[in-house]
């Protein structure tokens, strides 16, 4: 039986699934010449560039959008613990005309 690809394309998102050595880690999140996103080093699809000085934004954004919801208590107002405002039963009336 042939061995399968372990690297290219499917519908044009890439796959790797060689294992990554050090080097070749550390160069795929830092491509000067190329752009905001580039192909993963492990897996499929795409990551951030860190040398596109737009990464930074993203991950700048990201950062402060989990700062401001861990100061904000977290759960995004799915807080289970917090109670209900209950003001009793509710009556629903279905016409069926």
């Amino acid at each position: 039986m042939a061995d399968k690809q372990s690297s290219g394309e499917i519908l044009g998102i890439p796959y790797n699934f060689e294992r990554p050595s050090l080097g070749r880690l550390l160069s795929s999140y830092w491509q000067p010449d190329k752009g905001m996103l580039v192909e993963k080093p492990f897996g499929i699809g795409y990551t951030l560039n860190l040398a596109n000085w737009r990464s930074w934004i993203v991950l700048a954004v990201a950062g402060g959008l989990y700062y401001q919801q861990q100061q904000s208590g977290g759960s995004g107002g799915l807080d289970e613990d917090a109670p209900e405002d209950d003001d009793g039963p509710v009556e629903v009336i279905v016409d069926d005309d």
